[in-house]
């Protein structure tokens, strides 16, 4: 079952044509990982599927609910946490999610569960001073707790990590995961390694449309060259192999940087045994050779140049 479904999604601001017929779909307890360059239309698509942003055609669909602008209907299945969530910051934490938690019409003894639930997720569970004197890290951590408290089927993130320091954002990165299967998440981002690490699922978006989309390991398979790095003992040995006629040909690209020589061939122009082969013919035993797999960064740069 798909939990959100996006349809032909068309949104300009004047003459910029940000949205040109966006079609996304979101399987249920996925991590996905919504990537693309600032500005490419990540926060204007979710806003919309907020209701809180009027699309110029298209539909979208929250667990089977179609999204109407204006209409917080469909906002009963969704936690949002923004790129800069804004607290009260007169208040503490449990003050702060019981205030959320009598909005969202929860009953009392349920506040006060999930928060101590949450908060213990969030590792805010021992801390009682007020909000305003929270780091940029524990407001984020605090954000994924209040979007939480109700059990939505979807969380979005909409570029939660773009402005922590490294332990703030592992530590909402280690947060995102460990809620796997509990609830979908959507997870717009442009740091690459970020949605390598958490996201089973990925799309980017480019020009307005979605450039890639599924599971990394397929979108790998699909986009796969044949990429090859080889260590030498010696650098003369590297610019030996790597001045070989063989090697000489349309397809194949080499950089050889000190002892290491990578070998990218994008037309299946030569494979692994071919370059065993050919390293045993010159009686050369590399320290390592290694079939290198297109990281997510290879790919982003691909779709998006």
């Amino acid at each position: 079952m798909n939990i959100l479904e996006i349809s032909d999604l068309h949104m300009s601001f004047g003459s910029n044509q940000v949205l040109r017929g966006l079609n996304m779909a979101v399987p249920e307890h996925a991590i996905y990982g919504f990537v693309g360059r600032n500005g490419a239309g990540k926060t204007t698509t979710m806003k919309i599927v907020l209701g809180l942003l009027k699309a110029q055609s298209g539909s979208v669909t929250v667990c089977g609910e179609k999204v109407s602008y204006g209409s917080a209907r469909t906002n009963r299945h969704i936690g949002y946490l923004p790129d800069v969530p804004e607290f009260y910051g007169y208040m503490r934490p449990r003050e702060y999610l019981k205030l959320c938690g009598e909005i969202t019409g929860l009953p009392a003894a349920e506040i006060k569960s999930r928060s101590a639930e949450l908060l213990e997720l969030v590792g805010l569970a021992g801390v009682n001073r007020r909000i305003s004197g929270f780091s940029r890290g524990m407001k984020q951590r605090l954000g994924i707790a209040q979007a939480l408290l109700n059990k939505p089927r979807l969380l979005i993130c909409d570029e939660p990590t773009s402005a922590l320091d490294p332990i703030g954002r592992r530590q909402v990165l280690e947060i995102l995961s460990a809620i796997r299967g509990q609830t979908t998440v959507v997870f717009s981002t442009h740091i690459l390694s970020d949605v390598e690490r958490i996201c089973d699922h990925i799309a980017v978006l480019e020009q307005g449309r979605l450039a890639l989309a599924g599971t990394l390991s397929e979108i790998q398979k699909q986009h796969r060259r044949n990429s090859f790095r080889i260590r030498f003992a010696a650098e003369e040995e590297g610019r030996a192999f790597s001045q070989l006629a063989e090697l000489d040909r349309p397809g194949i690209e080499l950089e050889l940087e000190g002892r290491e020589l990578q070998i990218v061939s994008g037309d299946d122009s030569i494979g692994g045994q071919e370059l065993i082969d050919l390293l045993s013919a010159q009686q050369i035993a590399p320290e390592k050779f290694e079939a290198m797999e297109p990281t997510l960064e290879d790919l982003f740069t691909e779709v998006v140049k």
